[in-house]
């Protein structure tokens, strides 16, 4: 399946008139232990694609709620292989729901990446976000996965250039992901105006759907993405609704109390996206 996975989830979003939500959690978080069952979760509360994030001692383009997530994943040791068997472990029940690995390109590079692209497909990831690989310089990777049928997918920001906005619309597969914001994620509200024109601009050179992440923190900015973009993506303020739930818990408690909170949270994204008219809202954009 792989890409079409990803075709299929964001075609039913549009077929259903809403933009596609994508949650992005940091695997690891809050437990070792407790990813597989908040991926779950996080379906059953409404997720189209889950970005599953792969943590890295220096990951640059992240703010400090995913940083700290990435440093409790890596204390309890796990890293690219064990999220590889995570996934392979949530496919044993659900065939259905994309999942995109994003994650920086040294643990890449450790395993191989032919090692890497082999092992992902085996275990059934959808696509990759490789936040230090630029299009322009991934060509033997791309090739690799393009032949397992795995989507490259690629970030764009305000300060992309219309070169580069025309470089991702040529290798880029599944989706695009356009960084609403100048910084790091979970920074500052985000201004849906210039995200319209942002995605007008982007749309000249990239066929292919367009998520939008960074800054999106609540229902109110959930749905002026929705009204914008194919797709809203969010992580920062998902993991730190999860990780305040965990505080001042026994480690015994944390994964339930972390997956209440994700479940509950998300779903109320999901029934703001679900509110708007997409049609209509993409005709007055």
């Amino acid at each position: 399946m792989t890409i079409q996975r990803i075709t299929d989830a964001l075609d039913q979003a549009k077929a259903q008139n809403r933009a596609a939500l994508i949650p992005y959690i940091a695997a690891g978080n809050p437990l070792a232990d407790s990813t597989v069952k908040l991926m779950h979760e996080l379906v059953k509360a409404g997720s189209d694609v889950i970005e599953l994030g792969v943590p890295f001692s220096d990951p640059m383009a992240d703010g400090p709620i995913i940083q700290k997530a990435a440093e409790h994943a890596i204390a309890q040791g796990v890293g690219l292989p064990q999220i590889l068997e995570m996934v392979a472990a949530f496919r044993k029940d659900d065939v259905v729901t994309p999942v995109v690995l994003m994650g920086y390109a040294n643990p890449v590079e450790r395993m191989g990446q032919q090692a890497f692209v082999d092992r992902a497909a085996a275990s059934g990831v959808d696509g990759v976000l490789i936040v230090d690989y630029p299009p322009e310089e991934v060509e033997q990777f791309g090739q690799m996965l393009d032949k397992a049928q795995i989507a490259p997918i690629f970030l764009l920001a305000p300060t992309s250039t219309q070169e580069r906005v025309a470089a991702v619309g040529k290798v880029a597969r599944g989706y695009v992901y356009y960084v609403s914001l100048r910084g790091i994620t979970g920074a500052a509200n985000i201004d849906t105006e210039d995200v319209a024109r942002q995605v007008r601009r982007i749309r000249e050179h990239v066929s292919i759907p367009i998520g939008v992440g960074f800054g999106i923190s609540d229902e109110v900015s959930a749905s002026r993405v929705a009204r914008v973009a194919d797709a809203v993506v969010i992580g920062s303020k998902l993991i730190s609704v999860m990780n305040q739930a965990c505080e001042g818990l026994e480690s015994a408690k944390q994964t339930d109390a972390a997956v209440k909170a994700g479940h509950d949270w998300l779903a109320g994204i999901r029934r703001a996206i679900e509110q708007v008219d997409k049609r209509s809202a993409e005709q007055t954009a």
